[in-house]
């Protein structure tokens, strides 16, 4: 007999003789609500119930003594999976787990079931859209932007081994002004064939390109400002000239041939604004020429990205371009029922969506989470020159991307929290309120990098490719140092997947509303809390069952008694029920805290009791079954947040 959730099935006993007792002793009662806790440590059971405090008021006795009451009467009754029930404390119910039973279940359920073991299937799967990355195509994918795909990645697998349909998409971003200005400077280049990578070329071009732009604006807004007297403005604005400046001198010597070309091009122009506000204009409209170039530029990038995402095992169902929205009228249309409602107004020639309006007309304040004297600030939906923005052409692609699933999580910074709740209020307003409850917004935090500040705009960033070239690299002497006699082939593979994937681990284990201080110290830990750290954990209990001269023939698992290896029971029992919270609370961090957990409990019991040598042979056959289930439970677990789980290291 095998069981998918035996941690499960023991809190269903519990469950049923407690209800069980109590409808005996209390039938008349208002019975509180049965809730089974994990007690804080295991000398006090695997479970606990507090319902006597609550109980106690009603009946007007002592909670202690309803304790021992209950308890007494759970006793009598037949158990499966529990050894005894106990009075506690001032209080409390604590049920014990009958290990030699419960170890049976649990270590050959996860020997039978074994890929599939601890992915407990949802009764009414659903098919949803997880949209992640979505990085704009102007330079590369740096780390401080790397959470995203890895975040989105690990939702996706951990739902679709919940049972959903899962299709993920990447949103190209590819209308604006900024892909206006890479286009322009990657057009006065002559189109040039990306030297390297081509997102890294490509960032190269945006970078030099902005800054010429930017100090061409500035110098001008500080003429103006000095002719008409505004002499503190005219200072402000010269403190970031002085800025631009000095990235400008560093584009220099990093580029000097590209950066010489583009300055003596944006010089002739006239007006490089005018020509790049047009440029995003008429991209907008679809007008062809605007199109190939943009378009081009777009796909080098992604391109990049794609190269960049395969390495680490990330890849996607769709990609969605956001001009086709805007050229096959999809955004046009979504603004022209935007306008009938009473939600949008002019401020001057700009267009405005009042989401405060909406947000009480629809009274989803409290729905929303918002306070009552919150006051939400209305979304700018087309600018003066009749461009619109990202949010407004997002309310379109919302809507579509509803239409094709009954979910759709977004994952977006949290810095972007405003902009995604003003989007569901357009939403409500256009009609899709029910829809709109299916929208979720996955928020993260930022990655910081001690003493380093990142800004995209200015070159001022660390690409993710880097980062994954520095982990292979650290990671491969690591390997070099633990591992001499091995072949360099070997070497070089190993390193590959302990660096990648302690970099992945590094961005989902910290809980996604904090932020992620990436260091290498904590990232390629071979001794604690990291990807490599579980890795190697599991290529120990392989290496154990490779030795074995054959798999487990007569394990008594009555016989496993020490606390460890009953700690190690308990946790692989409970990957389920992890698994299942992880999957409906999204939270990615809980299967990376698991698998950490799972990893020092295997590597204490490790350390502190033989296997193989083991006596009597019925012993040694159960730590062999027990070895081999911690194997099955950290695969499994890495699995599901995309990092690989060797047999050797």
């Amino acid at each position: 007999m095998s069981s998918i959730n035996p941690f499960g099935e023991f809190r269903n006993e519990c469950e049923a003789l407690l209800k069980k007792a109590l409808d005996s002793l209390f039938h008349k009662a208002s019975i509180p609500k049965i809730v089974l806790e994990l007690p804080p440590s295991i000398e006090f059971g695997e479970l606990a119930s507090s319902l006597c405090f609550e109980l106690a008021k009603q009946l007007g006795e002592k909670p202690r003594g309803l304790a021992e009451r209950i308890a007494n009467t759970i006793s009598s009754m037949q158990f499966t999976m529990i050894k005894s029930v106990e009075a506690a404390g001032a209080g409390y119910i604590n049920f014990h787990i009958n290990y030699g039973k419960f170890a049976d279940l649990v270590l050959e359920s996860v020997r039978e079931l074994d890929e599939e073991y601890g992915f407990v299937k949802i009764e009414t799967p659903r098919k949803i859209i997880v949209e992640h990355t979505s990085v704009n195509p102007l330079h590369p994918i740096h780390i401080g932007q790397a959470r995203n795909p890895i975040l989105g990645d690990a939702i996706a697998r951990i739902l679709r081994k919940r049972g959903h349909v899962i299709s993920t998409h990447y949103y190209v971003d590819d209308v604006g002004r900024q892909t206006a200005i890479i286009a322009y400077g990657y057009q006065k280049l002559g189109k040039p064939r990306p030297k390297g990578k081509p997102d890294h070329f490509i960032g190269i071009i945006y970078t030099i390109t902005s800054c010429l732009i930017e100090m061409e604006r500035l110098k001008k807004e500080i003429e103006n400002a000095e002719n008409v007297s505004l002499n503190e403005e005219a200072e402000k604005l010269k403190r970031q000239l002085d800025d631009w400046l000095s990235i400008a001198v560093e584009l220099k010597e990093k580029y000097p041939k590209l950066f010489n070309r583009l300055l003596d091009e944006v010089k002739r122009d006239e007006n490089p604004e005018q020509t790049i506000n047009e440029l995003n204009r008429n991209y907008e409209k679809g007008e062809e020429k605007a199109k190939e170039i943009i378009r081009e530029v777009a796909e080098q990038c992604l391109k990049g990205f794609r190269e960049t995402l395969s390495r680490i095992g990330i890849f996607f169902d769709s990609w969605d371009w956001e001009s086709e929205f805007v050229w096959e009228s999809h955004v046009k249309k979504t603004m022209e029922k935007l306008r009938e409602t009473p939600y949008v107004f002019k401020c001057g020639n700009v267009l405005e969506f009042d989401a405060e309006k909406a947000a009480k007309d629809f009274n989803l304040k409290p729905a929303l989470g918002l306070k009552e004297d919150y006051e939400i600030p209305s979304l700018t939906l087309v600018r003066a020159d009749g461009t619109t923005l990202y949010t407004t052409r997002d309310i379109a692609y919302s809507i579509w991307k509803l239409d094709k699933a009954e979910k759709v999580i977004n994952v977006i910074g949290m810095e972007q929290s405003l902009a995604q709740l003003q989007l569901k209020l357009a939403l409500y307003a256009l009609g899709y309120g029910k829809k709109a409850e299916n929208l979720v917004h996955f928020a993260y935090n930022l990655v910081t990098l001690p003493s380093y500040k990142m800004t995209s705009r200015k070159g001022r960033y660390i690409t993710f490719d880097q980062v994954l070239e520095e982990a292979v690299e650290r990671a491969y002497k690591e390997v070099s140092t633990r591992s001499p006699h091995l072949s360099e082939e070997k070497k070089r593979e190993i390193a590959e997947f302990v660096g990648t994937g302690a970099v992945k681990y590094a961005l989902i284990e910290v809980d996604p509303s904090k932020p992620v201080i990436f260091t290498w110290e904590r990232v390629l830990n071979f001794e604690r809390n990291s990807a490599p750290y579980i890795q190697y954990t599991h290529a120990r209990a392989c290496s154990i069952i490779r030795k074995a001269t054959s798999p487990p023939k007569k394990p008594e698992y009555k016989l496993l008694k020490q606390p460890i290896e009953h700690e190690i029971i308990l946790m692989i029992s409970r990957f389920p029920e992890t698994f299942i919270d992880a999957a409906e609370n999204l939270k990615p961090n809980l299967i990376a805290e698991y698998a950490n957990l799972l990893a020092d409990k295997f590597n204490t019991f490790y350390n502190a009791l033989p296997v193989l040598k083991a006596q009597p042979p019925e012993l040694s056959d159960a730590r062999l079954a027990l070895v081999d289930a911690t194997r099955i439970v950290l695969r499994n677990a890495l699995g599901l947040i995309g990092v690989k789980a060797p047999q050797k290291m």
